[in-house]
């Protein structure tokens, strides 16, 4: 699914390459027909955003957005397991999921990625795909209704993303909109300060943890799985006429 691959360089560190590549980008975006004219506009328009500017400029900004703070990152586990070391297991299970397809990836990449996670459900068949994204929706609602809190063109990313996964983006993001309203900002410096001391308070305890024997887990506890309805749809009929068809280099 070509539009994965789209998203996945979108929501990827501003490189000249990007920039470059504005016009493949663009008609891919325009050939998309797995998310709605609505959603590619707001592609378009995050697009234009990235590389209309200068380049040092956007890639400021990004690290400002993505690189403070926990409430933003671009790493999946970082929101279901923090630093517990339940998260080493997942992306352990993550990689193993990964060379099964015979995805590989660079030696700096950590699987959790987002825009890696994408890079690979782009490999996938449609359905794979699809399904892949819906076992992090929650996810995706969650940080498209932060990056609306932010006013951030990046937010519609994350709701072409919920479109393809099959759920409804309005719908999804504001039923977490109340929440993510009261969350305090997670950005400024006396709030990363806060982050690094707990940080180091949690791993001394997990050193303490490691030195005593472990328990048997409780009957019952393991993860509850949701199921998550698949109820997408095609764009392919409707008015806004599709870009010429033609190959979109990597994309």
């Amino acid at each position: 699914m070509r539009i994965l691959k789209v998203i996945s360089l979108l929501l990827d560190y501003p490189t000249e390459t990007l920039v470059a590549g504005r016009d493949e980008l663009e008609q891919a975006i325009a050939q998309a027909r797995e998310i709605s004219p609505a959603q590619r506009a707001g592609l378009f328009e995050l697009l234009e955003l990235v590389c209309g500017q200068d380049l040092m400029d956007g890639q400021e900004h990004y690290g400002a957005l993505f690189g403070r703070g926990r409430s933003l990152s671009l790493l999946l586990f970082e929101h279901v397991h923090g630093e517990s070391r339940d998260r080493g297991q997942a992306m352990v299970d993550m990689m193993a999921q990964y060379e099964e397809a015979g995805f590989a990836i660079g030696v700096k990449e950590l699987p959790d990625y987002i825009p890696l996670y994408l890079e690979f459900l782009s490999t996938r068949e449609d359905l794979e795909a699809r399904e892949g994204l819906a076992d992090v929706a929650h996810l995706l609602a969650l940080l498209a209704a932060r990056l609306d809190e932010r006013e951030s063109a990046y937010a519609s990313c994350f709701r072409a993303l919920l479109q393809i996964a099959g759920a409804e983006p309005q719908v999804a993001v504001a039923e977490l909109r109340e929440q993510v309203k009261a969350e305090p900002r997670d950005d400024s410096l006396e709030a990363l300060d806060k982050i690094w001391e707990e940080e180091a308070v949690d791993f001394m305890q997990a050193e303490q943890q490691d030195r005593c024997s472990s328990l048997p887990s409780a009957p019952g506890k393991g993860r509850e799985e949701s199921a998550v309805p698949l109820h997408w749809v095609d764009f392919q009929h409707e008015g806004r006429a599709a870009a010429p068809a033609g190959e979109v280099g990597n994309v």
